[in-house]
């Protein structure tokens, strides 16, 4: 990325770059057995969400804020158990996503950073 203030979310194009990361990683949840049955029937709304927290993570537009407030993000995922088969699987689908967008290395390494440590931090349960 161009160190000039210019951020990934701009570097990437915007909105519709993380519209196909977020499509692309639920093609993967929706056939995982692990991940599927903690997600609900109807993964739009959970689609929605995720595209706009990361856009607005990323340095986009505050729509996800606006919508649902603060993204306390361990306190939504709470009710979850996610341990640590949870939070492979959900980096193995966020991982293909990633790559099947084929950004520049530089935004590739930071995604990848930003979703390990999120992954992680999501954990709730004991290692198996």
């Amino acid at each position: 990325m161009d160190p000039s203030n210019v951020t990934l979310y701009e570097a990437v194009g915007g909105l519709p770059f993380f519209e196909a990361l977020v499509e692309r990683f639920y093609a993967g949840v929706e056939r995982d057995e692990i991940l599927r049955p903690l997600y609900p029937e109807d993964l739009g709304p959970s689609r929605r969400h995720l595209t706009l927290f990361l856009a607005q993570y990323w340095g986009g537009p505050g729509e996800y804020s606006e919508l649902r407030g603060h993204p306390r993000l361990r306190m939504r995922h709470a009710p979850f158990t996610v341990g640590t088969a949870e939070r492979d699987r959900w980096l193995v689908h966020m991982r293909a996503a990633v790559a099947t967008l084929d950004p520049p290395a530089d935004v590739a390494k930071a995604l990848e950073e930003y979703f390990e440590y999120a992954a992680d931090a999501m954990r709730n349960a004991p290692s198996e």
